[in-house]
């Protein structure tokens, strides 16, 4: 078990000051799933960013969101490679517009736009000089029976995401980021078990995947429910 502070961050009750009961509701529901001790606070961190850019709230809530990380330590470093990293499963579209915010925060507060280095070429590549892809094997073949091009795709973006180095997310909060993607978007067949596989894969228990969706109530009750019956049926057979 991971333990990691209880403590409410008391800017996650600014974007309800508007409304002093919504405050209350919003206040109260913050500190309930904070208290949940299975998940750091920079996996707390990554999975609110991650519902704000999934469900388009990149207003008060991911200021709020963005703020408790520092708090935590968290640095707009380690939110820009989430962003990378959620980019080909919210949509570049939708992760354009986390990397234009997350920009306009660090100028907001007075934070230098970290360095990153370039992608390596073959990275990059499609071609023969392109790296192999990191794919599992039954992944690629699943893939390979809906459409080549498409399995082409997702090498493309397994290749630019290779990699578990300093300022890289650990095989677990890509896991449970990315289940927590299914969850927003109620993807939860295929690729919601290839996820939560991959969380179990980095470490993760099965009570550690569990505290995952139970914190991602928070961020729709109904698409929580639903995602509910479909882990317990995963999590029984494995």
């Amino acid at each position: 078990m991971i333990l990691t502070t209880t403590e409410t961050p008391a800017n996650l009750d600014r974007p309800a000051a508007p409304d002093p009961v919504f405050a209350q509701m919003a206040g109260a529901t913050a500190r309930y799933v904070r208290a949940i001790p299975e998940l750091t606070d920079r996996e707390k961190t990554f999975l609110c960013v991650t519902a704000d850019v999934c469900q388009g709230s990149l207003g008060l809530a991911f200021t709020a969101h963005v703020r408790a990380g520092l708090q935590a330590g968290v640095s707009t470093s380690d939110i820009r490679e989430l962003l990378r990293f959620v980019s080909y499963d919210c949509g570049y579209h939708a992760a354009t517009a986390g990397i234009e915010r997350i920009a306009g925060l660090e100028a907001e507060l007075g934070l230098s736009q970290p360095d990153a280095g370039p992608l390596a070429p073959e990275l990059l590549s499609t071609g023969p000089g392109a790296a192999p892809s990191p794919l599992p094997e039954p992944t690629k073949a699943r893939l390979d029976e809906l459409d080549p091009h498409f399995r082409g795709f997702f090498d493309l973006q397994s290749r630019m995401r290779t990699g578990h180095g300093p300022g890289t997310l650990s095989e677990r909060e890509r896991g449970l980021v990315s289940l927590s993607v299914d969850v927003h978007y109620q993807t939860l067949a295929d690729t919601f078990r290839t996820h939560v596989g991959r969380a179990l894969r980095g470490g993760a228990s099965k009570e550690d995947v569990r505290a995952a969706l139970r914190f991602n109530a928070q961020f729709g009750v109904t698409r929580a429910w639903h995602a509910w019956e479909a882990l317990n049926a995963i999590l029984a057979e494995s």
